[in-house]
């Protein structure tokens, strides 16, 4: 290949390359076709999820239930604005970010404890090793088995700090978002099985 034809393919190749590496799975509510979305050679979900698992303790169905729910797969997720006079953007609801929508501070401790200093929320191996880190200290904190989903998720959701108080315990939608992370957990587990 001359040098002309491989600048040519590099021009053509790496936008489409970046493209796919920033665009969320379209079929997210099959584990199999997640995995085959993001099958890449520089980015395998699949592999950093068991990584996770290995490391943890947190079953990769969990794992990616939990990253479904927070962000829908989409590494760039963020949540929405205020809006002031009910049209001109304003701050965020809070510092949530990528796809573990981890909350800087709790980004903070968790790259300060792992060590882990070159990690962004934006990338999905380092977030799925946030929620796992995450879910294993709820579980060793707070006794919650480390595949009782509904549980690691009200935890999740509401920090360590509003688990203990229990301010999940009055909240409907909570404890609504937490049944349906558990229930796709254990879809993802049936669907995980046929795919391997």
């Amino acid at each position: 290949m001359s040098a002309s034809s491989f600048t040519r393919v590099l021009a053509i190749g790496a936008p489409l390359f970046l493209a796919a590496c920033a665009s969320a799975p379209k079929q997210i509510n099959n584990i199999c076709a997640v995995f085959d979305q993001r099958d890449g050679w520089v980015d395998n979900w699949q592999s950093a999820a068991e990584r996770t698992e290995r490391k943890y303790g947190i079953s990769v169905p969990v794992l990616m239930a939990t990253v479904r729910k927070e962000s829908g797969f989409k590494g760039n997720a963020r949540p929405p604005r205020k809006k002031i006079l009910g049209f001109i953007p304003g701050k965020r609801l809070s510092s949530a970010y990528g796809y573990s929508q981890a909350l800087n501070g709790t980004w903070a401790q968790y790259v300060s404890e792992t060590g882990n200093w070159g990690a962004r929320r934006n990338k999905f191996a380092d977030a799925v090793d946030f929620v796992g880190w995450y879910h294993a200290k709820t579980a060793d904190k707070y006794g919650v088995a480390r595949t009782d989903t509904y549980s690691l998720y009200l935890a999740y959701y509401s920090g360590w700090g509003g688990y203990s108080r229990g301010t999940w315990k009055n909240n409907a939608n909570l404890k609504r978002y937490a049944r349906e992370t558990d229930a796709m957990a254990q879809k993802y587990d049936g669907q995980l099985r046929g795919c391997r």
